[in-house]
Parts: C-alpha cells; structure tokens; sequence
C-alpha cells in the first residue's frame, strides 16, 4: 500500500503546483492587461501661455508620450464589510481633456500646412483662428506661442528655424511662413 499512498502524493502535489503555476500566470497577464487601453491619438491642447514665460515654457510635442500615472494604493484588509463598490482599474493613455476648454472658433475651414520642421493644422474661422495640432518632423524641436489674435508655431533644428504664423488682428485669418 506504501507504493499507492506515495504515487497519489505525487500526483496531488503535481497537480497543486500545476495549479498554482497556472493561476499565477493568469494573474500577472491579467494585472498588466488590465490597465491597458488603446485610444486613438489625440492632438495636446493648445493654451494661451503668458508673454513673459512662452520661451522658457514651450509646448510638448504631440508625439510625445504622457507620463505614466502613480500606482494607486493597495487597499489594506479591515475587519468591517465595505458597501462602497472597488475603484475602476487605473487607465493609461492621454489624460482627459478639460471641461473649461474654450469654445470652438465659428468657422470649419481646417487647413493643414507642411513645412520643412514639420506639420501644422488650423481651424481657419471668418475672424479667428485656432490650432488643432502641430507635429515636428524627426529630430526636430516645436514650440508654440498663442495670443488672443496670432498664433506662431516654430520648428528648430541644428540652428534651423522655421515659423508659421497665423495672425487676425483687425483682418481676416492669414498664414504666413518664415524660414532662418
């Protein structure tokens, strides 16, 4: 009975293990995945930046990834039964967009402009204008400038320099191009 009694041990332990290898495997793929979501790309949101700070605060690159969030604290064991439902898993992925954003210009005219540093897209309105988005080319630097009537958006590289401008003070929205 000894041969017996040692081949079932065997066979239960073989099989916890093989149970547990199994439940933790699905546990770590399950706990990467679920903070995991695909959205589409979204262009960054442009906002007016103060005079004296726009050069030393240029704008990210719309191809720049956002910052990984901070984990969130682990919920300690309590004695007493909770009645408020779990959090929803933390998502990854561009944060949300702001629910003061200012209103769209008047207009639906989207003109898009390819310059040697990059991309550059305008909402083009009959007296206003407004940035959807601008990409820099590879190995190129962007920063933008936005004031109640102009827009710059400025490409840079090895001391190259190339400006798009969109200006409506008193006219009606006009794209102007500046290469150094």
């Amino acid at each position: 009975m000894a041969p017996m009694h040692r081949g079932l041990v065997h066979a239960m332990a073989w099989s916890l293990s093989t149970g547990a290898a199994v439940t933790l495997s699905w546990w770590g793929v399950h706990t990467v995945m679920a903070g995991t979501a695909y959205d589409r790309p979204r262009a960054l949101p442009i906002t007016a930046q103060n005079p004296t700070t726009r050069a030393a605060n240029p704008q990210a690159s719309s191809t720049a990834r956002p910052p990984a969030p901070s984990p969130s604290p682990s919920p300690s064991a309590s004695k007493q039964p909770t009645t408020t439902p779990p959090a929803p898993p933390t998502r990854t992925g561009p944060p949300p967009e702001s629910p003061a954003a200012p209103p769209p210009p008047e207009s639906g005219n989207v003109k898009g402009y390819n310059v040697k540093g990059g991309r550059v897209v305008f909402d083009i309105g009959d007296s206003s204008a407004e940035l959807v988005s601008a990409t820099p080319a590879a190995d190129w630097q962007m920063q933008v400038w936005k004031q109640p009537t102009w827009i710059r958006v400025t490409f840079t590289q090895d001391g190259h320099e190339v400006s798009v401008f969109c200006t409506w003070n008193g006219h009606p929205p006009m794209v102007q191009f500046d290469e150094r």
